[in-house]
């Protein structure tokens, strides 16, 4: 009996880890899946392993088992499945089509993605850091994105199962011309200073009819449509924090950490 309590303590530290490891295993097959030329599963396993990592942090904060080794080892995780994955999948889906730049640009992201953690890490030491805003892309953001666009372009060539909205559809072919584009913006997003909302702050919970008529809309189309939703969800959260910069400029509103 003596033993159980620290038996519980053991299993309480190891939790959060867990699912770390989730995340990093998400990461590594879907690199393996990538090189197979398996794009929408390797696109599932880098949104599985932002779930994985949606849940780490949490677990350990609800434990408060929260240490360094735990931080350490998640941006570990998050090099290979945020940072390299995307990239991996970008480059044999895309960006190998264009041999002198293709490579160099899924480098770039990845080391871009990999600075971006290490400056969260840095500031979050520091005490530098803010529970309403991330200081530059969050890495699973853009991750997120890519791999939804690799899942619903695979759909619609035929080699993912599934089915698209039609709208998307369209939106995703001409976007497959400018992904070199788009994996440098989101890079230089990561490595910016752009404030992007980290939804960490409390607030008082107000459900009104219309949220909670959003709330299932959204669920019916996250069911019949995922990889729609996260693209473009995603996109629009990537777009409206480059407005949020515009517009608060051009009111001079100051940020609020």
């Amino acid at each position: 009996m003596e033993n159980e309590p620290k038996e519980t303590t053991k299993l309480a530290i190891a939790a959060p880890s867990l699912f770390t490891l989730g995340n990093l295993a998400c990461g590594f097959f879907s690199i393996l899946a990538a090189t197979k030329g398996n794009f929408a599963h390797a696109g599932w396993l880098i949104l599985i392993a932002a779930v994985f990592d949606m849940f780490d942090g949490r677990v350990a904060r609800l434990l408060g088992v929260e240490s360094e080794f735990g931080i350490e080892m998640d941006s570990l995780a998050d090099a290979i499945s945020f940072c390299a994955a995307p990239a991996f999948l970008m480059y044999f889906m895309v960006l190998s089509t264009q041999p002198t730049w293709g490579a160099p640009i899924a480098c770039v992201y990845t080391c871009f993605g990999v600075l971006r953690l290490a400056k969260f890490n840095t500031m979050a030491r520091a005490g530098e850091g803010s529970k309403k805003y991330f200081c530059g892309l969050p890495v699973p953001a853009p991750a997120a994105l890519l791999a939804s666009f690799a899942i619903s372009y695979s759909i619609m060539q035929g080699t993912g199962n599934g089915h698209n909205i039609p709208l998307v559809e369209t939106y995703i072919t001409h976007l497959y011309n400018f992904v070199w584009f788009m994996m440098l913006v989101l890079a230089l997003l990561m490595v910016s200073n752009v404030p992007y909302a980290a939804f960490k702050a409390k607030r008082e919970k107000k459900f009104t009819p219309w949220f909670l008529l959003l709330v299932v809309f959204l669920v019916v189309m996250l069911i019949k449509f995922p990889q729609n939703v996260v693209l473009v969800v995603f996109s629009l959260y990537i777009l409206f924090g480059l407005l949020a910069v515009l517009y608060r400029a051009f009111r001079g509103i100051k940020i609020e950490k």
